[in-house]
């Protein structure tokens, strides 16, 4: 008889700044951003006698009477609410419990108490051992992996995942980050060497992607341009493979450092290969704060410019924004907006400055009795914190973050952005990719009308939203080629409102 397994991605405690939370709140099929990497990378490791099972929960509910003979949860420190309360319910219906991904491995202590195996570290080394010790029922407590080499990381299962609900697919091509920001808990994770993917296998991986309809692909490494060399060579190959698509390219999302645009043969390429957007990290432009915080690679450069050197290779650019640093006074409110306010960014993630377990941040906090405990529960919300500031009481800082957010995300200076964003997006020839074949998915997937149908309800929300839609659709006529790029932004700005309402953080008219 087969042994089963079911594996759970949990959803996020609360809704996020880069969730789908706000599809399921205006009535429609749940859906989420990006496809779940762990639990299909997961399933590809489980041996052929074994029967896998998957949840998304941001996707359908948990099934807790599924019979499986164990439950697998993932999970990062957003989502520990949910992973604690499904390993209590699995264990009280008398199930096995193994718990392991990102916050397994960074806070052993705290998750040991709900399961009955843990897994700490990068599974792909211990995978064998783990499942054959499952099949023989001798398994052990705990278990701890290494930092693998990444030509061993199986191709996801990806036909176990409900693609259809997805709104871009996911292949990670590398894992890891040389720099060394205090506050990051991704190098006490997976390390400062970043390890690679080979590109046949990152081809690979697309290709099954490709074929399910995915036309965008998030690629979800921390730092895709780390190593630039290793990133042209992937971007050359990425553009390539690209070229020979006959049902529509794909766009790819991720996230790079601010220091990627020095390098112009590395923009271009990344245009070429068919980035669409990336995250950056920018974090503040208070210089001190950037030092103390050992964010080198932000210093010694104008921020503004290098964010326009990404828009005029045809980039849109999200900027992630953190106030709360030693080095901020009580003006840093101010000084942050008005930098959001001089660059073509529609979209900042802001938040207040947080110490996760296991960074140097945290340890520094600790030594310095300015630690706050019990107050991560919510960890991915912009007004949490769990740090005392230097310069500014708890309150005054989280006032403040609370007034920057509401300014920034008021419709008439959103739409000033998103209006800055489509004056500035390559202005030098507009976005590089213009195939829009469809795949068997492709654009026509129900989320896609789902999407349109979400954003029609923006102009519900008030009169200065809809004047703020009558703006960028006079502007869209005039470049209907960002349309795409528009109503991405539209989207997730629906999102933050919706998860600004959520928390009670949201004033119509802020001071």
């Amino acid at each position: 008889m087969a042994k089963a397994i079911y594996l759970i991605n949990p959803a996020c405690d609360f809704p996020t700044y880069f969730g789908a939370e706000v599809y399921a709140a205006n009535g429609f099929r749940p859906v989420t951003l990006m496809a779940d990497l762990a639990v299909v990378t997961l399933a590809a490791m489980a041996p052929s006698d074994f029967e896998v099972r998957l949840c998304d929960e941001n996707i359908s509910p948990v099934d807790f009477d599924c019979a499986p003979d164990w439950v697998g949860i993932t999970g990062k420190i957003t989502q520990w609410g949910h992973m604690r309360n499904i390993a209590r319910e699995f264990r009280r219906r008398g199930k096995i419990v193994v718990i392991g991904g990102p916050y397994a491995s960074l806070c052993p202590a705290v998750v040991r108490p709900y399961c009955d195996i843990l897994v700490r570290g990068e599974v792909e080394d211990i995978a064998e051992e783990l499942f054959s010790d499952l099949r023989g029922g001798g398994w052990k407590t705990e278990y701890v992996g290494s930092r693998p080499d990444l030509s061993h990381s199986p191709r996801p299962r990806w036909d176990l995942y409900p693609n259809d609900r997805a709104l871009s697919g996911t292949v990670q091509t590398s894992r890891g980050c040389p720099f060394e920001c205090e506050f990051c808990d991704v190098i006490q994770y997976l390390g400062r060497k970043q390890r690679h993917k080979p590109v046949v296998q990152v081809l690979g991986e697309l290709d099954a992607l490709y074929r399910i309809g995915h036309r965008f692909v998030f690629l979800a490494d921390d730092n895709f341009t780390a190593y630039r060399g290793r990133a042209k060579e992937l971007l050359a190959a990425l553009r390539d493979w690209n070229s020979r698509r006959d049902r529509g390219e794909i766009g790819f999302p991720t996230q790079v450092s601010i220091d990627a645009a020095k390098d112009e043969e590395l923009l271009e390429l990344c245009a070429e290969a068919g980035l669409t957007h990336v995250f950056i990290g920018i974090e503040t432009p208070n210089e001190d704060s950037l030092r103390e915080t050992k964010k080198h690679q932000n210093l010694r450069i104008n921020l503004a410019d290098q964010v326009q050197r990404f828009l005029d290779h045809g980039i849109a650019v999200t900027g992630g924004m953190i106030v709360g640093f030693d080095s901020d006074g009580p003006d840093i409110f101010d000084r942050q907006y008005e930098f959001a306010m001089s660059t073509p960014i529609p979209i900042f993630s802001l938040g207040a400055l947080v110490a996760p377990a296991a960074t140097p941040l945290h340890e520094r906090m600790a030594g310095e009795g300015r630690l706050v405990s019990g107050a991560s529960e919510v960890a991915a919300a912009p007004w949490n914190t769990n740090i005392v500031p230097r310069q500014m009481t708890r309150e005054q800082l989280l006032e403040g973050i609370q007034r920057l957010c509401n300014k920034l995300y008021q419709p008439a200076a959103f739409g000033e952005r998103v209006l800055r964003f489509m004056a500035a997006l390559g202005r030098h020839g507009g976005p590089r990719r213009t195939k829009t074949k469809r795949g068997p998915v492709g654009d026509l997937r129900a989320v896609d009308h789902d999407s349109l149908a979400l954003l029609s309800k923006l102009e519900r929300f008030g009169p200065q939203e809809r004047e703020m839609g009558s703006r960028i659709t006079r502007e869209l006529y005039k470049k209907p080629e960002l349309l795409g790029f528009v109503v991405g932004s539209l989207l997730q700005y629906m999102q933050i409102r919706y998860m600004y309402e959520q928390g009670r953080f949201w004033e119509s008219h802020p001071a």
